[in-house]
């Protein structure tokens, strides 16, 4: 099977960008200071790149919004964001989200 030349340009290209953006910081002779305002926007980066991926699978399936409540998601995510508040434990949290998730999916099917 033989590639098409436009695929292989367009690899070529995303590759190129991705090596220069990535290695623009290194090209440079001298260090780049950052404002203080940047290092505490980054502060909040993990957080909302978290969000951005978990809150769509909580609250859609197949590309639209769950109709019902009767979702092991939602119970989960629910159950996970108040042992969060009470203990501030990430292991704590998956572990009682999946301990709420798991009985309500594969006991009750939802």
């Amino acid at each position: 099977m033989q590639t098409d030349p436009w695929t292989v340009a367009v690899i070529v290209g995303l590759a190129a960008v991705t090596v220069i953006t990535r290695g623009f910081f290194f090209i440079s002779e001298r260090s780049l200071p950052l404002p203080a305002w940047v290092h505490r926007a980054l502060r909040y980066a993990p957080v909302a790149a978290l969000a951005a991926v978990i809150a769509p699978e909580i609250v859609m399936t197949g590309g639209q919004f769950i109709g019902t409540w009767h979702d092991a998601r939602l119970f989960a995510a629910a159950a996970g964001a108040a042992l969060y508040l009470w203990r501030r434990s990430t292991l704590i949290t998956m572990a009682g989200g999946m301990a709420v998730y798991l009985p309500l999916h594969l006991g009750l099917g939802w």
